[in-house]
């Protein structure tokens, strides 16, 4: 009889749980490149796997969130000459009505994507999580000062993006 050791089991509990989300927060971090987003969290629940004994009963999603906001960070200070997939093909059979919702989470997420890794992880983290600003800055692995401060350089490029964004309406005459 094969025995199933309890650590697997909370373990796979959390994953399955946190799966979705954990993964949306990958997706922001490496600014929308769901091929890197998979990447990124299949290495920070590695990572995870190898904690669990001592972060289970503390905080296994904070760890997550850290690993993830490190490791993106260090990906996105790499360079990759090689292949790059896309979401795409480039020809696409017959594209489908979209959504007002879906295109302003793409345009959201397209300008999330033009800001640097630590602007966006301390961005993402503070309002998407809405974690507070200490927590932030230990994710990031910085004092609270420089995380609140690349928070709002962030948060203060996307204003000037979205304003830049938007058309003038001229009047019906």
């Amino acid at each position: 009889m094969w025995m199933v050791q309890p650590r697997a089991v909370e373990f796979d509990r959390f994953v399955a749980a946190r799966w979705s989300a954990l993964l949306h927060l990958a997706r922001l971090l490496t600014g929308g490149d769901r091929h890197r987003a998979e990447d990124l969290l299949q290495e920070a629940l590695v990572k995870l796997w190898f904690a669990w004994p001592k972060v289970a009963d503390q905080a296994p999603e904070a760890y997550v969130r850290k690993v993830l906001a490190r490791a993106a960070a260090r990906s996105a200070r790499r360079r990759w000459w090689g292949e790059h997939p896309v979401d795409q093909l480039p020809d696409p059979p017959g594209a489908g009505d979209e959504t007002a919702a879906v295109d302003e989470r793409t345009r959201l997420e397209a300008m999330l994507a033009s800001l640097p890794a630590r602007q966006r992880a301390a961005g993402v983290l503070r309002y998407y999580q809405d974690l507070p600003e200490r927590d932030v800055a230990q994710a990031l692995g910085c004092p609270v000062g420089t995380a609140r401060s690349l928070t709002a350089r962030g948060v203060a490029r996307l204003r000037q993006l979205l304003s830049e964004a938007v058309e003038p309406v001229e009047p019906v005459a």
